[in-house]
């Protein structure tokens, strides 16, 4: 039985500028651009290996060990089907190739984070699948232009991952295009070599699903917000002031405008009807917190050091630059206890809670262990990865090797 097969890693992006409103639901085309931070695979990535066999009788994905059918699900669908029309077009161009675009596919995918819980797993779980595929059918991905061709496939799988196609720091292009989408595409503004000092800290408030979805929230937004037709008209200027802060690497600048969209976001779920509320006290705890460390800093002259954003759910993802860190850490720790003392895998030592001088401790009260559930600390980093066989999600058998989470 001849099985071909292909397995590939895909990061997890955070917004600095955030994608939320669609202007056509079906071809996922969004109300304004937006802009990302690829985060280290080192830490945060989806692992998919998918397989097809001339044998095989459904179209089937393992999530984590659940398994679900391709052809009952539209998103994953609708992406297969447009990587399967890619791949016949190769076998066009190449008649003694195998047709392996007819055959079924076997796909099994697992994240080393929490699914569903504001960690843009869906847009690193889609990325990675749709970059499986293209190596599964041998198509084109050595030319940037060939990864923002494959990033219109990601996006009808979830919007933000055709962000996940590229490292560093990359935009989605909204696009003109209302008829065919073909113009809504991802680019790179900068790699992650570029600025690597740029890390990142995530702070796992909840790793529980949220109580209202992506897609069913920014819906609801689109139809009844005043205040997100305000934002669709400024988030462009935005935009471009945080590409020109990436080149420049002013991070103060950078800080100022990630901050500002968030609150944004946030407010804009807020005006929905129903509203919509994604941070919880933890949350704006945190935003306290940063808030006070970049009020030390300029009250010393300095400039921010710090920016807090947060994505559709309750966790934190803080930005700063490396030298930043420890002090963040520290800071975090003191507020939001962790049930086990944390190693920092950059400075491999432990990092105990403390406040820098002169910051008010008054912000935020001390929480209890477990109010952040653990902490992440990672660097801005690479695309997609192609990994080796000892890397496949299936055993012997064509089964998942992992068992449902």
């Amino acid at each position: 039985m001849f099985i071909k097969q292909a397995t590939v890693s895909a990061p997890v992006n955070i917004a600095c500028i955030k994608y939320w409103g669609k202007r056509n639901e079906s071809l996922i085309l969004p109300t304004n651009s937006s802009l990302s931070v690829t985060l280290s695979q080192d830490h945060l990535c989806s692992t998919t290996t998918s397989r097809t066999c001339a044998e095989y009788e459904d179209n089937i994905l393992w999530l984590n060990g659940k398994e679900v059918k391709i052809d009952d699900d539209k998103r994953l669908s609708t992406c297969l089907q447009a990587m399967k029309k890619q791949r016949e077009r190769y076998e066009a161009d190449h008649p003694n190739e195998p047709k392996v675009s007819q055959w079924k596919v076997h796909i099994c995918s697992e994240n080393n984070f929490p699914t569903a819980a504001g960690l843009a797993s869906s847009a690193s779980g889609f990325a990675a699948l749709t970059y499986s595929l293209a190596n599964l059918y041998d198509l084109p991905l050595s030319d940037p232009s060939d990864i923002s061709d494959l990033s219109i496939n990601a996006r009808q799988g979830s919007g933000s991952a055709c962000r996940s196609l590229f490292g560093g720091f990359v935009e989605w292009q909204m696009g003109k295009d209302d008829l065919h989408g073909s113009d809504s595409c991802a680019l790179q503004v900068a790699d992650h070599a570029f600025w690597p000092e740029i890390h990142a800290l995530v702070c796992i408030v909840s790793d529980d699903k949220k109580g209202t979805s992506s897609t069913a929230g920014m819906q609801r937004t689109v139809e009844t917000s005043a205040l997100f037709q305000h934002r669709i008209q400024h988030v462009e200027e935005q935009l471009e002031d945080i590409k020109q802060a990436i080149l420049k690497k002013d991070f103060d600048t950078f800080a100022k405008i990630t901050m500002r969209d968030s609150n944004q976001f946030h407010a804009v779920a807020l005006d929905t009807d129903p509203p919509i509320f994604y941070l919880n006290d933890v949350s704006r705890a945190i935003i306290a917190v940063v808030t006070e460390y970049n009020r030390v800093s300029n009250a010393a002259g300095g400039k921010r050091k710090a920016a807090y954003t947060f994505d559709a759910g309750p966790n934190a993802v803080i930005y700063a630059p490396a030298e930043n860190m420890k002090e963040i850490i520290g800071m975090i720790i003191q507020f939001f206890p962790q049930p086990e003392p944390f190693k920092d895998p950059f400075l491999n030592d432990v990092i105990e809670g403390s406040l820098v001088p002169g910051f008010n401790s008054a912000v935020t009260k001390r929480h209890e262990v477990g109010a952040v559930k653990g902490l992440i600390h990672t660097c801005v980093g690479d695309g997609p990865r192609i990994l080796g066989d000892e890397h496949v999600l299936f055993d012997a058998d064509g089964k998942p090797k992992q068992k449902t989470k």
